[in-house]
């Protein structure tokens, strides 16, 4: 099995709380395969009257996601092959934005491009104080196009323009808990389970029809999102093409 074919996405309900984890070998990376997993899995669990609240996380220790797939990336020759592939990052937040439960985001470590736009797609983000941010995109000839709209709405024009432009630099935890990104940051993984599994038993027992109503609300303004991401995700896959993107792709990997 190549790299871009390996990874997971598993999901476990527990009185209430369906617990959604993805994993890649490569720091968490999200291949084509590992969005569209994830993706459905959100939507799959969004339609089961015994979830009540979603937890989603990623396995390992030090880093929550790395972002896009450089070896999948590097592997497009394609303009359509490119906007499926970023189609990918939009369908797993449009999963999230349309999902009628709650979603708490637990993000252990460094987030990275992709990586911090799913956490800005979740209702609710827990992170320790490992938990960097940094949208590279720019530093590869592309752009956060997709995601931008979902880390716009949680930390505002200004703050996603600084990550955006300063595309090399890491942004600490307490910055992306300043700004908004993160509602906590805890001194270890240890603590932030803690506080997680005690808001999500909360969130279990409370009512289901006034959790969705609360979400529609705090999603209001964004149901042309499907067209827009759908955009971006065009403007992407043709930059991904790019000879500069193309270079520095693959002086990254190797």
């Amino acid at each position: 099995m190549d790299k871009i074919q390996q990874g997971s996405v598993d999901i476990v309900v527990d009185n209430g709380i369906a617990t959604i984890t993805f994993f890649h070998p490569s720091h968490n990376s999200l291949p084509s395969m590992i969005l569209a997993k994830l993706a459905e899995t959100i939507e799959k669990a969004g339609k089961k009257k015994e979830v009540k609240v979603i937890v989603l996380k990623s396995g390992g220790e030090r880093t929550f996601c790395a972002g896009a797939s450089f070896d999948e990336l590097a592997s497009i020759e394609d303009l359509e092959v490119g906007k499926a592939f970023f189609m990918g990052f939009a369908n797993v937040i449009n999963a999230c934005r349309t999902c009628p439960k709650l979603i708490l985001g637990r993000v252990q470590g460094k987030a990275v491009g992709g990586g911090v736009g799913v956490a800005a797609a979740t209702d609710y983000c827990f992170a320790t104080k490992f938990a960097a941010v940094k949208l590279s995109e720019l530093a590869v000839g592309i752009g956060p196009f997709v995601v931008g709209p979902a880390v716009e709405r949680k930390i505002g024009v200004s703050a996603m323009s600084q990550l955006a432009i300063n595309a090399t630099v890491w942004m600490p935890a307490t910055w992306a808990k300043d700004k908004g990104l993160y509602t906590e940051v805890f001194e270890s993984a240890e603590e932030m389970d803690t506080h997680i599994a005690a808001l999500a038993e909360r969130l279990a027992g409370s009512n289901p029809a006034a959790m969705t109503l609360l979400k529609k609300v705090f999603w209001e303004g964004t149901d042309h999102w499907y067209m827009l991401l759908k955009e971006r995700a065009a403007m992407s896959g043709k930059l991904v093409l790019s000879k500069y993107s193309k270079e520095a792709i693959a002086a990254f990997i190797k």
